[in-house]
């Protein structure tokens, strides 16, 4: 599939700002399943930029503006290609026992992916939950579609229900959350079960063009789950549309949790607050 994608992103000023300061985390890498034809990140006003990799391999761009403004855009412009990705079906065959097991020489190398972060806590509900869907004689394509699906089931998409602070232990008790929400739960089951994991940042095409089913995600990026399996490789998955990622995924940052991915982040210096106005144009071409 071709699609084009407009990601902007609109800060407005109740005062002039002096200064902001911005890293930019949104050029999406080249993958097996995903080809970048062309890519254009801009920022108004215009202001220098450095590019480097941050800690977990994501290209970011930083950003400075020293003079007065009153307003900030920034617009992400993709053409990309994307192909259904090949799952690795010998990887997947093997059991979460001997996955940890090959895993087990290898945990310097996928240490961050192992271990809770600030958004993730292990342990707590996971423990249950992990001991029920990620049992150790269970094949990691069986156990895995289970967990995704047990997720999609026992908890509701609610727009609006929670915020990017919100607690994991709070979206436990209400049973209800966004993308986000349940990719963070995913990824807390995952490693309170030993199995590396990783937080996905990018766009999903919610509604196909014509008669298909309908992808739910917000208006702005979606969020899902790369597992790592024996051979290196990851394997995605998407809880909140039940399902393996396909076609109509488009990968862009990846960390432990969102805040590792989250497409902006800065600070701005000025005496009055700001409103923050994101939206995101995904149209397919071919």
């Amino acid at each position: 599939m071709h699609f084009e994608i407009l990601h902007t992103t609109d800060y407005r000023y109740e005062e002039p700002a002096s200064e902001a300061y911005l890293e930019a985390r949104l050029t999406p890498p080249a993958r097996p399943s995903q080809r970048i034809a062309a890519h254009d990140l801009s920022f108004a006003p215009s202001g220098p930029t450095s590019s480097y990799l941050d800690y977990f391999g994501n290209p970011t761009l930083f950003y400075s503006m020293v003079k007065r403004h009153d307003h900030l855009l920034v617009s992400s412009r993709l053409v990309v290609e994307t192909s259904r990705p090949e799952l690795p079906a010998e990887a997947l065959e093997l059991t979460i026992g001997e996955a940890r097991q090959i895993f087990s020489s290898a945990r310097t190398d996928i240490f961050d992916y192992l271990r809770a972060s600030p958004a993730v806590p292990t342990g707590g509900e996971a423990v249950a939950w992990s001991r029920r869907w990620l049992r150790s004689d269970a094949t990691l394509r069986g156990a895995l579609e289970a967990l995704n699906g047990a997720i999609h089931r026992e908890f509701r998409y609610d727009p609006g229900s929670t915020e990017n602070s919100t607690p994991l232990a709070v979206i436990w008790k209400a049973r209800a959350g966004v993308c986000q929400d349940f990719a963070h739960l995913m990824l807390s089951v995952l490693r309170t079960a030993g199995l590396p994991a990783r937080y996905v940042c990018g766009y999903i095409e919610t509604d196909p063009p014509q008669a298909g089913s309908r992808l739910l995600g917000a208006v702005a990026t979606h969020a899902w789950v790369e597992v790592l399996v024996p051979g290196m490789d990851w394997v995605a998955l998407d809880p909140t549309n039940e399902q393996w990622c396909g076609e109509r995924h488009v990968a862009v940052s990846f960390g432990r949790d969102s805040a590792d991915a989250t497409p902006l982040r800065g600070t701005f210096k000025g005496c009055g607050g700001q409103a923050m106005a994101v939206k995101v144009l995904m149209k397919r071409t071919g």
